[in-house]
């Protein structure tokens, strides 16, 4: 185990626990009352809750210095602009598309964002409860950093503000600021975030984008200057959920529409009776290892595969991602793009059209389903419906050959590294009693070859990775269950597979199933959870491997 790990503390990990499901309760209440001030007293049980989690993810939250890193994460999973709204409105598909509303996307979720007006902000669910607890996290983190800013820049005896503020407000209001105007705007900033020159100069090109390189600038005084409205003008800022959202939610609407496409489309190409393996992955992936040796073999003939994988991953190779695209479409390779709001895009390949895979038995040759990943919760509704059988326009009910599900993604490791390989038996689904142990298909022996590390153990699956701290995780690590990772989607999948093969009996009751995870970081190790940054070319080596191993054992 490595050295940076300490033994968990069975106190402050039943804490984390009832601190959890505080949260988890809290934001269930609100959400069914409507709405909230989350500065309020009805927005205090989430804010006690969190201070008492302190999520690894968060850093130093329970500090008086503001969480850079934290922020930049929210930052990138919610809708730009967000840190100016007072009123943030939580809705369900209601027709904001088809208006003249501009379509705001985060940076690192799929989800569709409006903005109103100048204080207010949609956000579109579409992907179930875990979708609500994220957001309500994250809103809940960034206003208690507003917060501290705040109170760095409010003298409480007059109300009045420092000149920092005055100063950072000036700089906000510029659209480029000169490299002289940066630094003086840094050296303001450091004061109003308790950072030093230094680490916010480190931090500030993080924030930056294209279009605005001084975006940091910008959000922080957004998020301070409606934390000052609120103390001093009594401009208070509420969250709120639309009434058709309360609803919808928990009713698989879009997921049914969504694996109704897919079957319907199935159905339609007469692909049913084929075994039909289901893989939830990437949308690249799997394109890739069956069509790139082909494609580029002429360009790159003393390339290997991973080599070539490589190549495709750097971000100024499109022009070859799209080569190997319009070939994959011309050779077995079919694209639904999601019309259902769900965010899940599918490919679908059928082997009869592969020029590399030969397979004289028409009738068994396979069919490859690939979906998108999906969010938490909404992998049970999205898995719940695809296995169902489709009912015909004359009511007769199809069944699909359904012959595997492979799930694999990046997760958390506990013990381990970023890009390990982690092959579960079990999924545990944390704040429940449900427990989902299966034979995985996949084992550590089918790595040897990779010269990666792989482990094999029962995995968490969480939920929300941003609320995990370290004595909590330290506990599932070391007790008994011995748990190798964490992840989101693994227990909804498997209780929808199992459900579907043992009660619904809607597919083979032997179903195999097939569980790879590579690790996108280590929350136990300081430095390397998920706020830390992403994997880079870390990743293609584990993405392709699991990759690799998958398709081979559905083409052998």
């Amino acid at each position: 185990m490595n050295d940076s790990l300490h033994s968990y503390s069975p106190s402050r990990a039943q804490e984390s626990t009832n601190a959890i499901e505080r949260l988890y309760i809290a934001m269930r209440h609100l959400f069914n009352r409507g709405f909230y001030k989350p500065m309020g007293v009805s927005g205090e049980t989430l804010r006690e809750a969190l201070l008492s989690l302190r999520p690894e993810i968060y850093g130093s939250i329970n500090e008086e210095k503001v969480e850079l890193n934290g922020l930049l994460y929210v930052l990138e999973r919610l809708p730009e602009g967000i840190e100016e709204c007072r009123f943030i409105n939580l809705t369900s598909e209601e027709g904001y598309q088809e208006a003249d509303f501009e379509v705001i996307i985060p940076k690192k979720r799929r989800r569709n964002c409006y903005r109103i007006d100048d204080e207010q902000m949609n956000i579109e669910i579409t992907r179930g409860r875990s979708e609500i607890y994220d957001i309500l996290t994250h809103l809940t983190f960034m206003y208690m950093e507003a917060e501290k800013i705040r109170k760095r820049v409010q003298l409480e005896e007059d109300d009045s503000i420092k000149r920092d503020w005055e100063k950072i407000e000036v700089f906000a209001k510029k659209k480029i600021l000169s490299e002289r105007e940066r630094n003086i705007a840094i050296s303001h900033l450091a004061f109003v975030l308790g950072r030093s020159f230094q680490e916010v100069s480190t931090t500030y090109p993080k924030f930056a984008t294209s279009e605005d390189p001084d975006k940091l600038v910008k959000f922080i005084y957004g998020l301070g200057n409606i934390s000052l409205q609120e103390a001093i003008d009594k401009k208070k800022r509420e969250i709120s959920f639309s009434p058709v959202l309360r609803e919808q939610i928990g009713h698989h609407i879009h997921s049914t529409f969504w694996a109704y496409q897919i079957k319907k489309w199935i159905h339609q190409k007469n692909l049913f009776e084929r075994p039909l393996h289901i893989i939830s992955a990437n949308m690249h992936s799997v394109m890739n290892t069956l069509y790139a040796k082909t494609v580029l073999k002429e360009k790159y003939p003393e390339s290997s595969n991973m080599e070539l994988y490589e190549l495709l991953s750097d971000d100024e190779n499109k022009s070859l991602r799209n080569e190997i695209k319009q070939y994959a479409l011309k050779h077995g390779m079919s694209v639904i793009e999601d019309s259902s709001r769900s965010h899940i895009d599918v490919q679908i390949f059928d082997t009869l059209k592969i020029t590399d895979y030969k397979n004289s038995d028409v009738k068994n040759a396979p069919v490859i389903l690939v979906m998108d990943y999906a969010f938490g919760e909404q992998a049970y509704g999205a898995m719940d419906e695809l296995l169902k059988p489709f009912k015909a326009p004359n009511e007769t009910l199809f069944y699909m050959n359904i012959d595997s599900v492979s799930i694999m993604g990046k997760a958390g490791i506990l013990e381990g590294d970023k890009g390990d390989i982690m092959i579960p038996n079990a999924h545990i689904f944390e704040g429940s009693s449900g427990n989902y142990p299966f034979k995985n298909e996949l084992c550590d022996e089918d790595f040897n070859d990779s010269e990666i590390k792989t482990c094999e153990g029962s995995m968490i699956t969480v939920l929300g990775t941003s609320l995990q701290n370290r004595d909590l995780l330290q506990f599932f690590y070391e007790s008994t269950w011995r748990s190798i990772g964490l992840e989101m989607e693994g227990a909804h999948y498997q209780k929808a597979i199992q459900a579907a093969s043992q009660i619904r009996k809607s597919i083979k009751e032997n179903i195999k199933v097939r569980y790879a995870y590579y690790a996108s970081d280590n929350p136990l190790q300081t430095g390397s959870t998920l706020a830390s940054g992403g994997l880079g070319t870390t990743g293609v080596k584990p993405t392709y491997t699991i990759t690799e191993k998958i398709l081979n054992q559905i083409l052998d």
